[in-house]
């Protein structure tokens, strides 16, 4: 395996064809640079597909058929079970997209993400929850800010007096604020309403711009506002590998349903006698209080 020219995957006879626009193939962000041993811990044939797909344009096509079509190799039976294993593996994930297209309206498309970096669970999720990797390939850690870096809410502070003389705060003012700026900037104000809330409808003259700042920022402090939806970011939903059958990431580990890793459903049904237990107690205690309305007082 560690001798198996891994990069020299079969070559099609003619160019791969695309999928439908909008569907097919979709590169994972964050990875690797790509190396002759990126898929030496799998199997030889799924080493082999992998490294053909990994080469493969966004938007091309890589059903099992069509796979099967360019890898004279393998058939489409053995095309599925590569893509299964490169699955459970976490180099891919199919998932049905609702994205806009260029005439305005709303539309679904079926998606594989590849990642020619194999990924877990956890990576996957967070992928198709937010539209980005929870961590770059690259582990290192973010270089240290200077160490005088000022926070966005102080930085604010420091320039309403630019906006209006009246509200020119000094450093010290604008450290003992920042605080409550950043609730506001918490709760989902941005900059302007902060500046606006600072400098609207001043008196003629103020005396002490740091008192007037702090009032302001207390008692107009806004309400805690439900984040608005990205009109960028589209809905997804994950599907099995194999079957295409939807579900929420943590029920489909490895990419993959309950009956196609083959497991069996748990049986939840309730043990008979224990319910004619129950059923047999519950008319006990309806037939006590019948009679216990029914005794003379």
């Amino acid at each position: 395996m560690a001798d198996a020219d891994l990069s020299a995957a079969p070559r099609p006879p003619h160019p791969h064809p695309s999928a439908v626009r909008g569907y097919g193939k979709r590169t994972a962000p964050d990875q690797a640079p790509r190396r002759r041993d990126d898929f030496a811990h799998l199997r030889a044939r799924e080493a082999s597909i992998a490294a053909f797909i990994d080469r493969l344009p966004d938007g091309a096509a890589m059903d099992a058929k069509t796979l099967a079509a360019h890898l004279a190799d393998y058939g489409q039976a053995a095309c599925r079970t590569a893509l299964r294993r490169l699955s459970e593996a976490g180099h891919l994930r199919r998932v049905t997209e609702r994205i806009k297209g260029d005439s305005g309206s709303w539309h679904w498309v079926t998606r594989t993400y590849f990642s020619r970096t194999a990924r877990d669970d956890a990576w996957w999720g967070a992928l198709l929850a937010d539209g980005l990797p929870p961590r770059p390939v690259d582990d290192r850690p973010a270089p240290r800010p200077p160490r005088r870096a000022r926070s966005r809410a102080y930085l604010l502070l420091a320039g309403v007096g630019r906006v209006d003389p009246r509200m020119t705060l000094s450093a010290a003012e604008c450290q003992a604020l920042e605080g409550l700026v950043r609730q506001w900037l918490d709760l989902g104000a941005d900059d302007e309403e902060v500046v606006r809330a600072l400098t609207g409808g001043l008196p003629p003259e103020v005396h002490s711009a740091g008192a007037l700042a702090r009032r302001r920022l207390t008692d107009k402090m806004p309400p805690e506002r439900a984040p608005a939806p990205s009109p960028h970011r589209p809905l997804r939903i994950l599907e099995c590998t194999v079957c295409r059958t939807p579900g929420r990431p943590e029920a489909l580990p490895g990419g993959l349903c309950r009956d196609c890793r083959g497991e069996s459903p748990a049986d939840h049904r309730p043990d008979p006698a224990a319910v004619r237990e129950r059923a047999d107690g519950i008319r006990r205690l309806v037939r006590a209080a019948a009679r216990a309305t029914t005794l003379p007082s």
